[in-house]
Order: structure tokens, then sequence, then C-alpha cells
């Protein structure tokens, strides 16, 4: 007959193993939830809920996340990594649409590298999103996002604050590009984004601003 303490022992051992389990499965979720909170409260039955419809991925560096022309199938919150959106015109010229990365000077569209019109309405994407490094993301696909402002009263509470802020940045993204000059396009760089100088190379920074590498170079040599 098998001892009752040590029966209990075991019983014990399983549960502190599958506890550890789970800690180390929803802590992947941990930086999305941190940015989460800084809009509203997450309580903890909302945190396992996000954590077990959503899923961590790495992409290696030059890999492209998102492929312009194809459906936006999932959203990727950075966590660690940077990597860009861009879309072609019709002469080939690419413009980098924004920079994506996760750090202290990130606000919504650093933070997120997808495709919102093309995600929401099921179009092709109009922008391709590249890994400038490997870069590591939490995915939520379209159906787990449905699932969870459905269930989740903190993740549709979230979005809502999200999609006000999120239209604010596209606003005045598409403002800068089509109403100001190149060189006040820069001016506006240094004083609302200096940080994007240090993180990524000229060529990017030209794209970023819509002008080739050598008119950057001329308007830093007019400074």
């Amino acid at each position: 007959m098998i001892n009752s303490g040590l029966l209990c022992l075991f019983f014990l051992f399983i549960f502190v193993i599958l506890f550890k389990m789970m800690i180390e499965d929803y802590s992947f979720c941990t930086p999305f939830i941190n940015y989460m909170n800084e809009f509203i409260s997450v309580d903890e039955e909302s945190v396992e809920l996000i954590s077990e419809y959503s899923r961590e991925i790495k992409f290696p560096k030059h890999h492209l996340m998102l492929n312009e022309g194809l459906s936006s199938e999932s959203v990727y919150f950075i966590v660690s990594g940077e990597a860009r959106s861009f879309y072609t015109d019709f002469h080939g010229k690419t413009t980098t649409w924004s920079f994506h990365f996760n750090n202290e000077n990130s606000i919504s569209r650093n933070l997120f590298a997808f495709d919102y019109r093309a995600f929401l309405t099921k179009m092709p994407s109009s922008v391709s999103v590249e890994a400038l490094s490997e870069v590591t993301v939490i995915s939520f696909s379209k159906a787990q996002v449905d699932f969870l402002l459905t269930n989740c009263r903190a993740f549709e509470q979230w979005t809502r604050k999200l999609n006000e802020t999120a239209f604010i940045n596209m606003y005045d993204r598409a403002f800068t590009l089509l109403t100001m000059t190149a060189s006040e396009r820069y001016n506006k760089l240094l004083k609302e984004e200096p940080h994007l100088l240090q993180m990524f190379s000229n060529y990017y920074i030209a794209s970023y601003l819509g002008i080739a590498p050598q008119s950057l170079r001329r308007i830093r040599n007019q400074k």
C-alpha cells in the first residue's frame, strides 16, 4: 500500500511543476501586459486569457514579416530588435513608413508592426515589414484578436484607447510627408524623434524622410 504521506508529497511535487510551467508560459507576454497597464489596469484573469491567445515568434534579420500585396494576418507587438515598415511607389522607390522597436522612446506606431487597414478589412497590405535585426514579437492572429475583443473586457478597453492613439500617430505621419518640405521633415525629426538618428542608418533615415541619401547629406551640411 502506498504511504499517504508519500502520495501527498508526490501530488504536491506535480502541482509545483505544473505551476512553474504555467508561470513560464505566461512570462513571455509580460512586455505586452506591461504596455497595456500604461492605459488600463489588467487583472490576473485577463493576463491568463491574453497569454493563452497569443504566442511568441522570433524573426531572423532581413526576414519580411509582412509582404506588400499580401494579407495582413497577424498583429506583431515588438519585444526586442528593430524593424521597419515601408511601401513602394509606381517607380519602385521605397519609403519607410515607420520604425519598430521597444525602448523608452517607443510610441504605439513603433511597438506594433502590421498593416492596420489591411488587418481590419482583409484587403492586401499596402506595406511590407522587414526585420532589421533579429526580432522577437508577441503575435496575435485575427481570430485571436476577435476572440479577446469578445471575451476579455480589459483587452477591449485597451484596444479602444490604442485606436485613438494610433489614429493620431497615423494622421501626424501622413501630414508630415504630404505637407512639409524635406528640410522641415528633418527638423521635425530632430525635435521629436532624435533617437532614430542613433538607432538607424542614414539610408533608412533618408527613406523615412522620403528623400534620397544625398539629399539628407545636403540638408545636414546646411545646418
